[in-house]
């Protein structure tokens, strides 16, 4: 009832009466009341007034399934989701309760992550309050070769919408990291589950530093935040929101295909390393050439030292930038 009553404040136009609401809702205006006051209690402002009723004057940056779900414009990403103060890590979650059976496009996102991972085991900053800490769970019927894909299409997704919302001119490194001036913003976290030829679910972590302010010593020269590049907090209500729809309405193009031909040209006017020499780490190799572009497939073609085009999947491989991270 609570994400009902307030969805009935934001579209409120000036006040709404407890008649009404109780009306609308068909409960009494006794339990509007006492909803009233829980969202007084987790920092709504609500101005009450006699005979007006009820006014919503600021609403806090929560990351809850009432703020979440309000005007939500997707069919299937986000329609179920799992909100938790505090996890050891979205990803661990999100595979526990595909496990349990939850439907494809169940979000599980979380205001602190205690245990946060990152691509190769590392580990990933994420204080309380001052980021987006999610994973995405889908269940595609593709291919398991196919899947590492959906990283790509996560990452154009979430470099869109922070160009949009905030004017900031973010970057995908491939394949996985969103970057601002030369500096981490968020990264992203693709595991799966499958047997030969069936996927079982794929589970997407996504980690954007939003409003974080400070980052421990080691970090401060190769990550960064929306408020320390754009000056200004950001609502991440917000940004979580367009993402989810985003990644849907390019998830859905890649379903029909299998690849990324409905998107390329976007992922590619982003994609920080084209035309960068890059050092690409492997197992047994280590590769030093120029970045051509990204293939429908995913990979990045790299021109190597004798001219020929070398295809990188994205896998355990790390790339880096000559001089620097990108």
């Amino acid at each position: 009832m609570k994400e009902k009553i307030l969805q009935l404040l934001y579209d409120a136009e000036a006040y709404i009466s407890g008649e009404e609401m109780s009306h609308t809702l068909g409960v009494s205006r006794t339990a509007i009341w006492k909803v009233i006051n829980q969202l007084k209690s987790q920092g709504y402002e609500i101005e009450s007034v006699t005979r007006k009723g009820y006014k919503l004057i600021n609403a806090p940056d929560l990351l809850n399934k009432e703020e979440l779900h309000y005007d939500l414009h997707t069919d299937f990403i986000g329609q179920e989701i799992h909100t938790y103060e505090t996890l050891g890590s979205t990803n661990q979650e999100a595979k526990k309760l595909a496990l349990e059976g939850l439907r494809d496009g169940t979000v599980v996102i979380a205001n602190e992550q205690t245990a946060g991972k990152g691509r190769r085991g590392r580990s990933w900053v994420s204080p309380p309050g001052t980021g987006i800490w999610m994973t995405l769970l889908l269940r595609p019927d593709i291919q398991p070769q196919h899947a590492s894909m959906v990283t790509l299409v996560a990452g154009l997704a979430v470099c869109e919408v922070i160009r949009e919302v905030t004017g900031l001119e973010a970057e995908i490194k491939w394949p996985n990291d969103i970057v601002l001036n030369g500096k981490k913003i968020c990264g992203l976290l693709t595991e799966m589950n499958s047997e030969i030829d069936y996927i079982n679910f794929v589970v997407i972590g996504i980690g954007i530093n939003v409003n974080v302010a400070e980052f421990p010593d080691e970090l401060k020269g190769i990550a960064t935040s929306l408020l320390l590049e754009g000056g200004q907090t950001y609502e991440r209500k917000v940004l979580v929101k367009r993402i989810l729809e985003r990644f849907e309405k390019y998830y859905k193009l890649y379903l029909e295909t299998e690849d990324l031909s409905h998107m390329i040209d976007a992922y590619q006017e982003h994609c920080v390393n084209i035309g960068r020499e890059v050092r690409v780490s492997r197992k047994n190799e280590v590769l030093i050439g120029t970045v051509k572009k990204v293939s429908d497939k995913g990979e990045l073609i790299v021109i190597d030292d004798k001219g020929d085009e070398r295809l990188i999947h994205s896998g355990e491989v790390s790339v880096r930038g000559i001089y620097g991270y990108v």
